[in-house]
């Protein structure tokens, strides 16, 4: 392993944790004057498809962005990443992935599996930027309670940090649609951390009870899941058969000329295109019961990850990217003269954590 370039690597993957995008990571990395990859590789001696010219700190963000997708860091080799038509077209084309073969632990790794695929996960999340250039840690993470979209950042150059706030999509294009779930970003900011510190408390200090309640939970919302999710699969399993018998039907009535060619086209047409859709149903289907199945494991995951937070002081971006899914903000409620507001936190790995029911037994 090259120590010098794996920091920098690490250090790029830290950055998109942190909530940075590649053309903010990459301007950070121009800044600090780090070497982009084809200039290191010539100081190093090493051959390399290009020249670094000019500008060997100048970084771009599609370098950056190639980096976050390069699956070889978990230490993983991926063969058939390209393919060609034919011996005389030498063009290079990317494989989708399902036709590209993967060989784990071929080498040491520089980014661990969960931080990779979470990296993957932040990056498939369109964030909307500022154009004050301002950011907010919660950008991709927050959204309506009711009508499940997501929640603007709002803010403009010239407001504090107490004034910028989130507001629902849905409601600032169409205020019939949805009520205004308006939250200022500080009042966000300080109830999720502290909603967190009490999770990472209740983790730290009563690791068992936590351990037992959430198996309880897992297993329940699993084994619904599960349920619809094999039924699902039965009747696009079953759908499939059937449309394979039709396949065969349709052409049988075609050679025996009961239907035109125009009409075999356009049925044959149609049944092929419900067959691709079910077949991508059935892989979905397929790997959500895998996940249901996992849930377990994804505790003893989770836990893991809250042990390295046991002093946080403060809320850090790298753990709330790393412990927090998403965050679900209700409507305020005033009927009490006071405006008062909730907010539900889906965590990464294993959901909604009943803190309520947890407090609950651990005073009884």
């Amino acid at each position: 392993m090259d120590e010098e370039a794996a920091q920098v690597v690490k250090r790029i993957f830290t950055l998109c944790m942190e909530g940075r995008g590649p053309s903010q990571i990459a301007t950070l990395l121009t800044e600090e004057r780090i070497l982009i990859p084809a200039a290191y590789h010539q100081k190093e001696g090493r051959n390399t498809p290009s020249q670094a010219g000019e500008k060997p700190y100048k970084w771009h963000q599609t370098t950056v962005a190639k980096i976050l997708e390069r699956k070889e860091y978990t230490g993983c080799t991926v063969n058939f990443k390209t393919y060609t038509n034919s011996i005389w077209d030498k063009k290079k084309r990317e494989s989708p992935a399902e036709n590209q073969t993967v060989f784990y632990g071929t080498h040491p790794a520089i980014i661990k599996v969960d931080v990779f695929d979470k990296v993957q996960e932040l990056r498939r999340q369109r964030h909307r930027h500022a154009k004050t250039g301002k950011t907010s840690l919660f950008s991709g993470l927050v959204y309506c309670a009711d009508c499940n979209q997501r929640l603007y950042y709002c803010t403009t150059r010239y407001f504090e940090k107490r004034q910028d706030f989130f507001v629902c999509s849905t409601h600032r294009a169409d205020k019939e649609k949805c009520s205004g779930h308006y939250i200022r970003a500080v009042v966000l900011e300080k109830m999720v951390w502290l909603h967190m510190a009490e999770v990472i408390f209740c983790v730290t200090h009563y690791e068992t009870h936590f351990r037992a309640v959430m198996e309880r939970e897992l297993r329940l919302a699993s084994e619904d899941a599960i349920k619809v999710c094999r039924k699902r699969l039965a009747q696009a399993e079953k759908r499939l058969a059937e449309l394979d018998r039709l396949f065969i039907r349709l052409y049988e009535d075609n050679v025996s000329s009961k239907i035109t060619d125009e009409r075999f086209t356009m049925m044959s047409s149609t049944y092929e295109d419900e067959q691709k859709q079910l077949k991508v149903d059935v892989q979905e289907l397929q790997q959500e019961i895998e996940v249901q199945e996992r849930q377990i494991e994804n505790l003893e995951q989770f836990i893991q990850r809250i042990s390295k937070y046991t002093d946080l002081q403060e809320l850090p971006p790298y753990a709330l990217r790393e412990l927090v899914k998403a965050i679900y903000v209700e409507a305020p409620d005033k009927s009490s003269g006071k405006r008062r507001q909730g907010i539900h936190i889906c965590y990464d790995l294993i959901g909604f954590i009943p803190l309520d029911t947890l407090t609950k037994e651990e005073t009884a």
